[in-house]
């Protein structure tokens, strides 16, 4: 970890931890978050993390710029990451993969050399970080897929994807929590709903936490409420 620390506004500042994506960046991420929390106390405003980076957003009423940066120099003097039991929750999603609700599972199949059921068993092979929330309310982006299912965004996004679309965008996963438009290439369809008014704190998914996929069939993900309607042929 190397911390560089940039003024991006009068009351924000941006904190650098590494220079690429990482799945071992989040023990890290989840610590230094801590750390910050702890001693900015009711000076802080908002602290968002992401793949690299810590957004610090702290009261300019009560701090200058030279106090914050010489508080966030203090929080991540021999910082340590976080072991794993003080990290985030553990997820598991059920997906109903099918060509009907995940249009370009045999497309990825295809492009990997492989079986459409090895596409699902390497997507579900794996604990995914969720590295951050955004685009949408409660899309967290989740990684690092492995790379023999990597895949680009669509060249032309989609204009309508459906609620619960799982999708693959380079090494990134997701899923979409809400109807929108989207150019991940979507392998299926999880019933449940990441994204809820009345749950406490809106979202199912914070950065730090872990989601695993986990394969149903089509009378499993009805019996949870999935909706099982074939994507639209123009979408």
């Amino acid at each position: 970890m190397k911390l560089r620390i940039e003024s991006v506004a009068l009351d924000s500042l941006m904190l650098r931890l590494f220079d690429a994506i990482d799945e071992a960046n989040m023990p890290w991420l989840m610590a230094a978050a801590e750390r910050l929390h702890g001693r900015f106390g009711a000076q802080l405003i908002d602290l968002v993390p992401s793949y690299t980076t810590l957004l610090l957003h702290y009261d300019c009423r009560q701090l200058s710029e030279a106090q914050a940066c010489a508080w966030v120099h203090e929080a991540l003097t021999d910082l340590q990451p976080q072991p794993m039991a003080a990290q985030g929750q553990r997820h598991e999603l059920p997906v109903w993969y099918h060509p009907s609700v995940g249009p370009d599972l045999s497309r990825l199949a295809q492009r990997a050399g492989c079986s459409t059921e090895q596409v699902i068993t390497r997507h579900c092979s794996r604990d995914y970080p969720v590295f951050t929330l955004g685009f949408a309310p409660g899309f967290g982006y989740m990684g690092l897929v492995d790379p023999s299912i990597a895949a680009p965004r669509l060249a032309t996004p989609r204009q309508r994807v459906p609620q619960g679309s799982v999708g693959i965008a380079e090494r990134q996963t997701a899923v979409y929590p809400l109807p929108s438009p989207g150019g991940w290439n979507l392998l299926g369809r999880c019933p449940l709903a990441l994204f809820d008014r009345e749950r406490e704190g809106y979202s199912l998914l914070k950065p730090g936490d872990r989601v695993r996929f986990v394969a149903i069939d089509r009378t499993e993900f009805v019996r949870l409420g999935g909706d099982p309607s074939p994507m639209e042929a123009d979408a």
